[in-house]
């Protein structure tokens, strides 16, 4: 609010002192005058927002606001007290609540990401719906229908009847409808990134009514890559935390799954994201080839469409870790893989399952 610099004239100046004087006005206006005066650039005794405050016992806020009424409205404005425009003010039939609901939902005006509230309030007046309209009153309306304007949902768009697609989601979905059987275990396998981020100022613990406090500044520590290996039948999970996400590294992550957690295994039945980086070419790059063969042969793998990676349970795996365990900032990779590791030991003592209930039956309905 500095930037409302009180300059006076010296006709302003003599009309405030002489109104000061009479004291015949509101006692309302009366304070917004001994504040424009004590408040002038152009007076040598100014005071400071501070002083004013304290000398005629009135908030901070009010002296900002009245700054800034003489700077955009001028004096008049200043001393007068505005009137607010109340809900009640004005009334919605079924048209003018049309008009507004539509209003949100179109594209926001230009060099505006989204519609507030005060703008559409503004437009509304604009196109002479109303003569004067609060953003209260807009912001009850919406909430009534239900409406946020503000709101986006990112979401993966598939494309429309694509026959690589849908032979992809069914493939996925006709794995998921088998009956659970030890022989042929079903493993879903997904992957995400974690910034690993240093406090560089100590954490001000919470104490009774107030809550613990983190400064905005940060250090940079590195990314890590988690792969993330669900059994969403048996209730089981394993985190891999890795430098980087390659050939390479995928493919170190399948040994342990074939060898330790499903050695009795005939075939491991594995379900993943379309990426290059996942199927058994990635064997041959990261062991001989007769340890790639055996690999290759242990695996069975199906992959989810492009676009179409929420079909993976292991996605689901990663969200809860996400919200879990990694919604906070986490200073070095060593940190990271002891709190991924207690995670999933948690979690699996409870054998947490993943239950998806989206059948080939619903896919084809939509």
């Amino acid at each position: 609010m500095k930037r409302y610099k009180v300059t006076l004239s010296d006709e302003e100046r003599g009309y405030l002192e002489k109104l000061v004087s009479t004291g015949r006005r509101l006692a309302q206006m009366l304070i917004r005058a001994r504040i424009l005066l004590k408040a002038d650039e152009a007076h040598e005794g100014r005071w400071t927002d501070q002083e004013i405050v304290e000398a005629l016992d009135v908030s901070l806020r009010t002296v900002e606001r009245t700054r800034q009424a003489l700077g955009e409205e001028g004096l008049e404005a200043a001393l007068s007290r505005q009137k607010r425009c109340r809900p009640g003010n004005v009334k919605f039939d079924g048209q003018k609540e049309a008009e507004l609901i539509t209003l949100a939902c179109s594209q926001a005006p230009d060099g505006r990401e989204r519609w507030t509230l005060q703008l559409l309030a503004d437009k509304m007046v604009q196109l002479k719906v109303f003569d004067s309209i609060s953003r209260e009153a807009v912001r009850q309306v919406l909430k009534k229908n239900e409406l946020k304007p503000w709101l986006k949902d990112q979401w993966c768009i598939p494309p429309q009847a694509n026959a690589e697609f849908v032979c992809a989601m069914e493939d996925v979905l006709e794995v998921y409808q088998r009956l659970q059987d030890p022989k042929r275990p079903l493993v879903c396998m997904d992957e995400t990134s974690k910034q690993q981020i240093q406090q560089t100022r100590e954490v001000v613990p919470a104490t009774c009514g107030q809550a613990e406090r983190h400064d905005y500044e940060y250090q940079r520590n590195g990314v890590s890559e988690l792969f993330m290996v669900v059994a969403p039948l048996e209730g089981w999970r394993h985190v891999e935390v890795k430098d980087h996400r390659g050939r390479l590294e995928w493919a170190q992550c399948l040994p342990a799954v074939s060898d330790v957690y499903f050695p009795q295994a005939e075939k491991i039945v594995v379900v993943m994201d379309n990426l290059n980086t996942q199927g058994a070419a990635s064997f041959y790059e990261a062991f001989a080839p007769e340890e790639a063969r055996r690999l290759t042969n242990r695996f069975e793998f199906h992959h989810t469409p492009k676009h179409g990676s929420w079909l993976n349970r292991a996605e689901t795996e990663l969200s809860v870790l996400q919200r879990q365990c990694l919604n906070r900032r986490i200073g070095d990779q060593l940190t990271l893989m002891k709190e991924v590791a207690s995670w999933e030991r948690q979690r699996n003592t409870t054998a947490t399952t993943v239950d998806g209930r989206f059948t080939t039956g619903d896919a084809r309905i939509k």
